[in-house]
């Protein structure tokens, strides 16, 4: 029998997580949804004139398909939080953004490819950015007088995780990352890489050596009232099999893309192998939305706007409160429910606006 790729790193936790999954009964009453872009205008070396024309297709569509979409318990829009690589930085695209965020249907955070850094030299990488998209372009928050901002690794290389040591070189990055004001990391499943993590279909804190690499392989998993329990909330989206319409089960892992477009099957999906945390489920979904074959899948007809209809749905055939979140909004919900706040997640998520301070 062939197992599926890099089996070893998943398949156990997995079956795992399917057995917990069976024995608890009582269903979540809200769900959350992020979607995260690994968003590369400039990504494949790409001309002005290309990327210009790719960050168009997003503000020419992309707002008019939030609006459109079925409002969450709240009576908020779909927010799409782009991931933007620190070495892709230009002003420009940057500022086309600002419109988006300003108008609560779209958000900013920071995503890197990098290689043979050291500690320090990917800290003043990370530092400077996040003083460019705070600073210049009013994106990003503040908290205690800190720059904080969620994160998605280049290559799925999250912590020196390549086996050869390739495309990061920063052992411990996880503590690196926690010190610079990282909020959480949304960058894994990473199948089929080999980066994948052992812990999968959770919410957790990573707990492995801070001098050694992947250390996100082990971790305490996130409870209500259950607090900090180690130096970086990982929130990870669906991972799995599924069956429908083919003779080979295929790997689930949350992408949207051109080849893999959403349907109510895979919404079904979704939710079942999203994570938890006491009554709230959160689905966590990703994609590379702005190359153009990308691009056409989501913004056109059979993308997001069916999406966010059967999301919209299937929360409420299964009795649950829909909350479209950014992935800020996502990870602040997570921290309200584990500081065990009383009746944490049924409060307003965090404003939007990204000049405030909190």
């Amino acid at each position: 029998m062939n197992l599926p790729r890099h089996a070893e790193l998943w398949l156990a936790p997995y079956l795992k997580n399917r057995l917990e999954h069976a024995l608890n009964r009582t269903p979540p009453k809200r769900l959350w949804v992020s979607l995260t872009d690994h968003w590369e205008p400039w990504g494949g070396n790409a001309s002005e004139e290309t990327a210009t024309a790719r960050v168009k297709a997003w503000t020419d569509h992309w707002p008019k398909i939030a609006w459109d979409a079925p409002p969450d318990a709240t009576g908020r829009p779909p927010c799409y939080t782009f991931f933007y690589p620190q070495e892709e930085y230009h002003a420009k695209t940057l500022s086309a953004l600002e419109p988006m965020v300003a108008d609560g249907v779209g958000d900013v955070e920071v995503h890197i490819h990098h290689k043979d850094d050291t500690a320090e030299t990917f800290s003043e990488k990370i530092r400077h950015f996040c003083q460019q998209l705070r600073y210049d372009h009013n994106m990003l928050r503040e908290r205690d007088g800190q720059i904080i901002f969620g994160f998605i690794h280049g290559n799925w290389a999250l912590d020196n995780s390549y086996p050869d040591g390739r495309l990061c070189g920063v052992n411990g990055e996880i503590s690196v990352l926690s010190k610079l004001g990282c909020y959480a990391d949304f960058t894994m499943p990473s199948l089929p890489s080999v980066t994948q993590g052992r812990v999968v279909n959770q919410v957790y804190w990573a707990t492995g050596s801070p001098d050694r690499s992947k250390s996100y392989d082990r971790g305490v998993q996130a409870t209500v009232g259950g607090g900090r329990q180690g130096e970086l909330l990982l929130i990870t989206g669906p991972l799995g099999v599924r069956f429908r319409g083919r003779l080979v089960p295929r790997i689930e892992t949350g992408e949207i893309a051109v080849y893999d477009c959403p349907t109510a099957y895979r919404v079904e999906r979704w939710l079942d192998l999203a994570p938890r945390i006491g009554d709230d489920l959160f689905l966590k979904l990703h994609a590379h939305g702005a190359r153009e074959d990308n691009a056409r899948a989501l913004l056109g007809t059979g993308g997001l706007a069916p999406m966010f209809r059967w999301l919209a749905q299937a929360a409420a055939h299964r009795g649950m409160e829909l909350r479209w979140a950014s992935a800020f909004e996502m990870a602040s919900a997570v921290e309200r429910l584990t500081q065990s706040r009383p009746d944490a997640s049924s409060l307003p998520v965090a404003e939007r606006a990204s000049t405030k301070a909190l």
